[in-house]
């Protein structure tokens, strides 16, 4: 269902009397087990595009078809059990729950969706181990790196397996090393695991890695070209 068509979308804010254009008549296609990068400065549209493509935010017109489904018709329920079950997040802020453990963070979408707590556990443990965090599953987030924080973040966006993760600039908040731990582990849940990757960024060494590069400037893609993945220089 990963597969992703946008056709001519627009998007305007209003900033007092002045009207801001986030999307202007974009149209883009990306396919099943892609690596996209979306890059550009500040303003050019990349985070509002990622938003409408995860039914964040709703275009003022076009359409949003991931799969089968268009989401830009599905109701807020209809839309919020899609983010549930069929979509990972990664955001530049962590968005853990500070009085939980590491473990109890990956689980709690789990437990929202009514998984039972034996399985829980059991996911939450293993999917911590995949992303390198075996034995930290007891510490809170205040007990983590920024890395580590991130990770555990990966590691809940990715347990209940979907098909498509989109990622708002997962890397700022992380120092080289850990930006390129955490794209390396992108790549690997790409390949091993045939998630779509959509990545939000305006790091270079972020979009590196990426299989498709598409630059945005106010609101348009300007550019859009495939190139090879080059891993992060540490």
């Amino acid at each position: 269902m990963s597969s992703i068509v946008c056709k001519d979308l627009r998007k305007t804010f209003q900033q007092g009397d002045e009207t801001i254009t986030g999307l202007d008549h974009v149209s883009i296609e990306i396919a099943e087990g892609g690596f996209v990068c979306l890059s550009g400065p500040s303003g050019s549209g990349k985070t509002t595009l990622l938003n409408a493509i995860g039914g964040l935010d709703t275009p003022d017109s076009g359409e949003v078809t991931i799969g089968s489904t268009r989401i830009d018709q599905l109701s807020k329920g209809e839309l919020a059990d899609m983010r549930l079950n069929k979509l990972g997040f990664v955001f530049q802020a962590y968005n853990l729950i500070p009085v939980l453990t590491a473990q109890e963070n990956v689980e709690f979408v789990m437990q929202v969706r009514g998984v039972s707590a034996e399985e829980r556990a059991k996911l939450s443990r293993s999917i911590l181990q995949e992303v390198g965090l075996a034995g930290m599953e007891g510490r809170r987030p205040s007990q983590l790196s920024g890395g580590q924080q991130q990770r555990v973040a990966v590691a809940r966006a990715i347990v209940s397996q979907p098909a498509l993760i989109l990622a708002d600039e997962p890397t700022a908040n992380l120092d080289t090393h850990s930006s390129a731990q955490l794209m390396d582990l992108f790549v690997k849940l790409n390949e091993h695991h045939k998630i779509t990757f959509v990545i939000a960024t305006h790091d270079v060494r972020v979009m590196r890695y990426a299989k498709r590069l598409i630059k945005m400037q106010d609101g348009k893609i300007v550019s859009d070209e495939l190139q090879e993945q080059q891993p992060m220089a540490v």
